[in-house]
């Protein structure tokens, strides 16, 4: 009775190649080039056919276990880490983890295939890709350096929600800055600005939203002012010039680091047993370091664009709040609820209706410049409070909800509250 052969596409592709050329219809060399293979190993093959015919092409490894499978034990030891640790962690920062804190010797491929079957991760069916203008990267480091905050539960439920700020070049994609704050505020932007000028120098320009921090979103400024936000006149001064994109999508480079930062940063926190921001901001060197060894890219030019900051460039002043005001004829001005009474040398008409410019630090620490020198000042009375101006981003974490009233507060003893029985129930004495 004759054998039946299960035999693959490529095996049967093979046997047909076989056959010409035992009918000398095709010769070994053109064989070769056919099946895509040496002619050392058309040789082989036609050996094999020779002896033992179309038995001869099959596969010996056929309903055998595969040499590379995963070893049952590698297996048992990173599933029980997998469950311990990493269960809502993804394929590819799973691997990683278990690579680098395990020494598991296993493919991504396989950590993948093992949190499929079993329920771990969800492939996810391919999206087609929205269609979006191209735009070339940066030729150097430091020709342009996109910013933005990502307000987000970095802590998890072990600490208060904040925001991280990010700076990431766009030649490399590398990340330059990384900083922890409570909110997206100027003075925020100005630390990590400073931690950045001092690490790497002045980048040609800054690439962001159109947050308020960054643009007068108002249709027609105020005559009185100078069109600029206070980040970007220090940044002005600075020689760095600030441009705004129109939607999120032009600046998509850190909007997809700003996920994948969600997802990784936050589960290295919870890791590290990470949950306050001091802790967390230096932790942030190492990460960072670790993160711009995986994914940064190198640039298409090695020249590096950053420009050195300048000894005349006074970071404390230049990264300071600024207004002007107008001294009045006493030599007194007001700023934020304070009054300040100029004390001077100089003739008092000298320095009446004399524009000045009021610089306050993040610490509340305030200097008052006249053509460039600092005028020495004493507080003189303190105005009364009025209303703040607070930032739309920060409306919700300003807003407090009203305490709750004690356990034996008279509010209490009111009928609708005493387990929804009116009050003609729940008084001692009835009505009248």
């Amino acid at each position: 009775m004759d054998e039946l052969l299960a035999m693959s596409k490529e095996e049967i592709t093979r046997l047909e190649t076989m056959q010409r050329i035992k009918d000398k219809r095709l010769t070994q060399g053109e064989a070769a080039r056919i099946l895509g293979l040496s002619v050392r190993q058309i040789k082989r093959l036609y050996r094999a056919y020779k002896g033992e015919g179309a038995a001869g092409l099959v596969s010996r490894r056929r309903g055998k276990p595969s040499n590379h499978r995963l070893d049952g034990g590698t297996r048992q030891k990173a599933l029980d880490l997998l469950y311990e640790r990493y269960a809502d962690f993804g394929p590819t920062l799973a691997h990683e983890k278990l690579s680098e804190r395990h020494q598991l010797r296993l493919s991504r491929e396989s950590v993948r295939k093992l949190m499929i079957a079993e329920g771990l991760w969800k492939p996810r069916r391919g999206k087609k890709a929205p269609v979006h203008q191209m735009r070339e990267r940066r030729a150097c480091l430091g020709e342009l350096v996109q910013i933005d905050g990502s307000d987000h539960a970095w802590f998890e439920e072990r600490g208060p929600q904040c925001t991280l700020l990010v700076f990431i070049d766009d030649a490399t994609g590398q990340l330059m800055e990384l900083w922890f704050v409570p909110d997206e505020t100027f003075f925020a932007y100005c630390e990590a600005t400073r931690h950045y000028l001092e690490r790497y120098g002045k980048p040609l320009a800054f690439y962001s939203d159109r947050h308020g921090i960054f643009r007068v979103n108002q249709p027609r400024p105020l005559a009185t002012t100078s069109g600029l936000t206070q980040f970007g006149r220090a940044m002005q001064e600075l020689e760095i010039q600030i441009l705004c994109a129109s939607t999120p999508q032009a600046k998509g480079r850190i909007e997809r680091a700003n996920q994948t930062l969600q997802d990784r940063l936050v589960k290295e926190l919870r890791l590290r047993g990470i949950s306050d921001m001091a802790t967390a901001n230096a932790f942030l060197p190492e990460f960072r370091e670790d993160f711009n060894r995986r994914f940064a890219v190198a640039p298409r030019s090695h020249h590096n664009a950053h420009r050195p900051l300048l000894p005349a460039e006074n970071l404390d002043l230049i990264l300071s709040h600024q207004e002007t005001r107008t001294l009045s004829k006493n030599l007194t001005l007001q700023f934020k609820h304070m009054i300040y009474q100029i004390q001077s040398e100089r003739p008092d008409y000298a320095l009446r209706n004399a524009r000045v410019t009021v610089c306050e630090t993040p610490q509340g620490e305030v200097t008052i410049l006249y053509k460039n020198q600092p005028l020495p000042y004493s507080l003189y009375q303190k105005a009364i409070r009025q209303a703040d101006i607070v930032d739309t981003k920060s409306l919700d974490r300003q807003v407090k909800a009203p305490p709750s009233p004690a356990p034996n507060h008279p509010w209490r003893r009111y009928g609708h509250h005493l387990n929804g029985k009116p009050i003609e129930e729940a008084s001692p004495h009835g009505t009248d």
